[in-house]
C-alpha cells in the first residue's frame, strides 16, 4: 500500500520542516510528499536559507499564484499528482501526535469496504487558550466514529463533518466521485463527505490518529472565519439545504460555559460570550451574502484571494 501526503503551503517555515521530519519518522512510510506551494517566489526565497539536502527526497513541489488557490482546486491537483492507494491532506501547521498517526489514519480507513475517507482527532497545542481547548474537545471527542447518511437524523450537520486538517482518501473512490469540488471558499472537505455518503460511502472520525493543531483566534477573526463557512454552505444548498448548524453551536457554547465554571474559569465565560456572539454574526451574514454588496462581501471574508 503506497501512501502519498498532500500539503497545500503558503510561507513556509521552521513549522514545515517539522511536520516533514515527523512525517519521515512514521512507522508507515510516506511514499511521496506533494506540497501545493502558493507563489513560488516565497518557496524559492526560504529555500536558498536551507542547508543542502535539509528537504527530504521524497518531496515534490508544485507551485501556484495566490489567484490560483482554491480550497478544493489546489488539493485536487496535489492528489492528481499523485498515484497512490492512499492519500492523506494535511495543512503545514498540523503535526502527527506521534509516530503512528498514518497507521491509525490507514487501519480506520481500512476498517470497512465502504469507508471512503477517515480523518484524524485535533488536539490543542500547548500555546492553545482555555475556551479554544475545551472546543477541540467537544469537536473532536477520544472515541472513533464511523458515519453514513443514515446518521443525519441523529447526527445533523455533523453528518458530514470532515477535516482536510488531516484526512486520508482512498484515491481510487476519491476519482470515481470526481475528487473536491474545484471553486470553494471553504468546506471541500465537507461537501466531499456529503458527496460520498450520498454515493453509498462512509466516512470515519479516526480518534486515534491524533494531530497538534489548534488556533487562538480574535473574536473578529471568528467573525471573517464563520462568513466563509457560511458562504459555502450558502453556496451548496444540495449539501447543507434543510440542516440546520445553529442547533449545534449553541450545544457547544452551552457545554463550553458549563465546563468554564466547573473548572474554575468562570471568568472567562464573558469571553466565550462575545466570541460566539462574533461567530454567530458572520454566520448570518455568510449565509446572506449575495444580498451584500461585492465590496463588503469581500472586505468581511477572510478569504480576500477568492473574490478576485
Amino acid at each position: 500500500m503506497k501512501v502519498d501526503v498532500i500539503i497545500p503551503v503558503y510561507g513556509p517555515g521552521n513549522r514545515l520542516l517539522e511536520l516533514f521530519d515527523q512525517l519521515g519518522h512514521q512507522t508507515v512510510p510516506v511514499d511521496r510528499l506533494i506540497v501545493m506551494n502558493t507563489e513560488k517566489s516565497l518557496w524559492d526565497k526560504w529555500a536558498e536559507t536551507l542547508e543542502p539536502g535539509r528537504l527530504p527526497e521524497n518531496l515534490s513541489v508544485y507551485h501556484v499564484t495566490k489567484e490560483e488557490f482554491d480550497h478544493g482546486a489546489t488539493r485536487n491537483a496535489g492528489i492528481e499528482h499523485s498515484d497512490a492507494d492512499v492519500c492523506v491532506c494535511m495543512t503545514h501547521d498540523a503535526l502527527p501526535a506521534d509516530t503512528g498517526l498514518l497507521k491509525a489514519l490507514t487501519d480506520a480507513l481500512f476498517a470497512e469496504k465502504d469507508i471512503a475517507v477517515a480523518y484524524a482527532r485535533q488536539l490543542p497545542a500547548k500555546d492553545c487558550n482555555i475556551i479554544e481547548r475545551h472546543t477541540r474537545e467537544f469537536n473532536y471527542p477520544d472515541k472513533s466514529r464511523i458515519k453514513r447518511l443514515s446518521d443525519l437524523e441523529t447526527l445533523g450537520i455533523k453528518t458530514y463533518f470532515c477535516s482536510n486538517v488531516c484526512a486520508a482518501y482512498k484515491r481510487e473512490i476519491y476519482m470515481e466521485l470526481g475528487g473536491f469540488i474545484r471553486k470553494t471558499i471553504f468546506n471541500e472537505d465537507m461537501i466531499f463527505a456529503a458527496k460520498a455518503m450520498k454515493n453509498g460511502y462512509a466516512v470515519c472520525y479516526a480518534a486515534d490518529a491524533r494531530v497538534i493543531h489548534s488556533h487562538n483566534y480574535t473574536a473578529v477573526e471568528q467573525f471573517h472565519r464563520n462568513f466563509d463557512l457560511a458562504i459555502s454552505q450558502a453556496d451548496h444548498p444540495d449539501v447543507f439545504s434543510g440542516i440546520r448548524s445553529e442547533g449545534e453551536g449553541i450545544r457547544m457554547v452551552k457545554d463550553t460555559a458549563r465546563w468554564l465554571v466547573k473548572t474554575g474559569h468562570a471568568y472567562l465565560v464573558p469571553k466565550l460570550v462575545v466570541d460566539s456572539g462574533f461567530k454567530y454574526m458572520g454566520y448570518l451574514a455568510g449565509k446572506r451574502y449575495k444580498k451584500l454588496p461585492k465590496a463588503l462581501v469581500v472586505k468581511l471574508s477572510m478569504n480576500r484571494n477568492y473574490w478576485k
